[in-house]
Parts: C-alpha cells; structure tokens; sequence
C-alpha cells in the first residue's frame, strides 16, 4: 500500500474518531444515558442516525428548506373551522369534535417537526422512537393548522399525527393523517395498528 495511501485512511480514522469522542462528550453533558449512546452502533439506533443526517442535509440545503415549520394553533376555532382553512379537496366524515375533542385554550406556537424515518414503522415504534429524540407526536389540532399554513407540502409525501387517536365501536383505533389523490388535498384517517411505509413522514412537536 502506498505511503500516500495509508496516510488518508489513518488521517480518516483520527476525524472519525474525534467524531465520535465530541458526539459521546455532549450526550453525557446533555444527559442522554449510555444505553442511548450504545443503541447507536445497533440496528435500533438505525433511526437517531437517520436524524441526524436529515439534520446535516437540512443544514446543506439552508434554512428556508428546514424541517422545521412554525405554525400557531388557534384553540378558540371549532374544529369545522380549523378544517375548513385548510381548503382540502376531502375529508374523512369521521373526523368530528365528537370523535376528536379539542383539549387547548387561547392560541399556542409551536413547531412543527416532520420525521421521517425512511422504513417500515408500527405506530407504537414511532412514538417509542419521537420520545428518545426529546418530541411527541403532534395532534390533530396541530395536523389542521399545519395543512393550512403549508398546503403543498402533503402533495410531497403523507403526513401523519399520532397525538390524536378515535377507537372505533370494534376496539380498533385510527389518527388523522394529511395525503393526495393526484392533484387533491385529503384529510383521512388510518389504523393505528397499521404498518406505515417508507414515504410516510411523522408530525412532532419539542416537548
């Protein structure tokens, strides 16, 4: 091997492992447990390490492509109304105040984070995973002011919020998510118990 050669490969060894030293030094001043740091190097940490190249590519792309998006939740709307700023082409006829009461008062800021974990998830994984990155799944209310405020982004990929859960007379739950037909806006519901694919992404908020 030439001399050239080995240099690189060592040269990148000493900046991956100064990598990993600064990455390791700031978990444990933040408090992120050693089990959390460990899961990294496992197929469970499979989903921090998505983050955290979404994070990089977010940076590359600049701030006004950030995968964060403000919005401001206006509690004293009916929720007829929240769905009605949002202009979309259908809704499912069993999002209703009576399945999905409103829990907020006044009008609160928040951003919206939209998490994409790039496989194959159960809902129950999404939320074990949102509570290990410091967020929580977004509720319906939240879902409605996000379509309204940034519409064209559900024609780009599905967007789910698992803050709000219906449980059906038969016991099966389902969550309100933002999708297209073609050209058209939806407001649907899915099963809670269902697999979502790759494409989908998931709403959060910091706790």
């Amino acid at each position: 091997m030439a001399t050239k050669d080995r240099s690189a490969i060592v040269s990148g060894m000493g900046v991956g492992m100064s990598i990993i030293q600064t990455l390791v030094g700031k978990a444990q001043r933040r408090g992120v447990p050693d089990e959390v740091v460990h899961s990294l190097a496992t197929p469970e940490g499979d989903a921090l390490l998505d983050q955290f190249v979404e994070i990089m590519a977010s940076t590359r792309r600049g701030a006004n492509d950030s995968n964060l998006y403000p919005i401001t939740v206006d509690y004293t709307l009916s929720l007829e109304r929240m769905i009605a700023a949002g202009h979309y082409d259908w809704k499912n006829d069993d999002i209703t105040a009576k399945h999905f009461p409103m829990k907020g008062e006044g009008s609160a800021n928040v951003e919206i984070q939209l998490v994409h974990f790039n496989r194959v998830m159960e809902s129950e994984t999404v939320i074990r995973e949102l509570d290990t990155m410091g967020l929580r799944p977004a509720t319906l209310e939240e879902l409605l002011a996000f379509g309204a405020k940034y519409p064209d982004i559900q024609r780009e990929f599905p967007i789910v919020a698992l803050g709000s859960v219906w449980r059906y007379a038969s016991g099966f739950r389902s969550v309100p998510f933002l999708g297209r037909s073609g050209a058209q806006r939806h407001l649907g519901l899915g099963w809670f118990e269902v697999r979502w694919d790759e494409n989908y992404r998931f709403a959060a908020v910091r706790k």
